[in-house]
């Protein structure tokens, strides 16, 4: 490593790095922040002070290209991730990139293996993955409580663009608007088929949708008019899974609910599990638990042990997810093994499945995985 600490250089500015993806970093004692960039300098400047990171800087090739930087953050429209994500790779720098690396799969492929040629890790920013419910459910799992798993149910359902007036970033949408284009099936399905594959224990198999536009004009930024925005704002597909599992996800950013919306379900032949990761009175996150012989879902505590640092349950779910998030890809580069959960193979095996979903809604039928160029 260049230095005692890992150093970290941070690709973007915005909210949800002010939020998530810095405080995340800032809470762990192995790296320091060494330099954040933003294509706004006075943003970027803005947020550096606000942290104490000794540098910013509006020139993303520049900061990539430092030798003393160990692991680049990717916090940007998503329309930039894969340029950003390819030079990082380029460079030897681990990458944590927020999701999707890539519209197409094959491309987020092709960058892990480039990465794992290298002895690079990478890492998604699958923030649901890493919530202390999550990963205590995945550990009941392990230990058998669910038995045999029969049925997953994943939803992400929130308001929070009911509202047309609520301006969506312009990154958000597709120049071809002729027909619906996939957007919360990609920007808020993504998380909960990744817990999906990952509690099931198996990869997708088959898939069959359908998605609506139930909105059809909003606000974009820099516009005080409604734009005409041929955009799925609900989604619903069914799934087989390799193992046998069947199950279903429904996403919508215009269902009545708390942001961000996200539930995981799983039954099997011992027990049951609901894991609901929406910040309500002023808690991050709930789990519930049955058996065949207690079949009313019972709340109960997640032990301490699956927090991050001095995190609690009435920490914002904002901080206290990506927390665990950032602890667990420390964790994976300072191992120096092959440990590297949630990287950008599960991206990819992620986008996969939602590439398979938009060809099953666009050609009305049940689409087999892996498709084409696949693993």
């Amino acid at each position: 490593m260049a230095a005692s600490k890992l150093r970290i250089g941070v690709l973007g500015a915005g909210r949800w790095a002010n939020m998530a993806h810095i405080p995340g970093w800032k809470r762990d004692p192995r790296v320091e922040v060494v330099a954040l960039c933003d294509v706004e300098k006075a943003l970027a400047q803005e947020m550096a002070q606000r942290f104490g990171i000794p540098e910013h800087t509006d020139d993303w090739q520049g900061l990539i290209a430092r030798p003393d930087i160990d692991v680049i953050d990717i916090v940007t429209p998503s329309n930039t991730h894969q340029e950003l994500a390819a030079a990082a790779v380029e460079a030897g720098k681990h990458v944590l990139s927020e999701k999707p690396v890539a519209h197409d799969f094959r491309e987020t492929l092709r960058l892990d293996a480039e990465a794992k040629r290298k002895g690079l890790k990478t890492k998604l920013g699958f923030t649901f993955r890493h919530t202390p419910g999550v990963r205590y459910a995945k550990s009941l799992i392990d230990q058998g409580f669910v038995g045999r798993p029969f049925i997953f149910n994943g939803y992400e359902q929130n308001s929070q663009w009911l509202d047309p007036q609520t301006p969506l970033r312009r990154s958000q949408m597709r120049e071809d608007q002729s027909m619906v284009q996939v957007v919360s099936l990609e920007g808020y399905g993504a998380p909960i088929i990744d817990i999906g594959r990952w509690w099931v224990g198996a990869g997708y198999s088959s898939v069959v949708g359908t998605m609506r536009n139930f909105i059809p004009e909003r606000r974009v930024w820099g516009s005080d008019r409604l734009t005409p925005m041929n955009i799925d704002d609900g989604d619903v597909f069914v799934a087989e899974f390799g193992n046998g599992v069947i199950g279903s996800i429904q996403t919508s950013f215009v269902t009545i609910g708390n942001f961000p919306g996200v539930e995981a379900r799983i039954f099997g032949d011992k027990g049951a599990i609901i894991c609901r990761m929406v910040e309500e009175f002023g808690i991050a996150e709930t789990i519930k638990l049955a058996t065949p012989d207690s079949v009313e879902f019972k709340e109960v505590e997640i032990p301490r042990k699956f927090y991050p640092r001095e995190g609690n349950p009435k920490e914002s779910w904002r901080s206290l997810f990506y927390a665990n998030l950032i602890e667990d890809f420390i964790d994976d580069i300072l191992d120096g093994g092959d440990r590297n959960q949630g990287n950008f193979a599960d991206g990819a095996a992620v986008q996969e499945v939602i590439n398979a979903v938009e060809l099953s809604i666009r050609q009305r039928r049940w689409v087999d995985l892996p498709l084409a160029g696949g693993a």
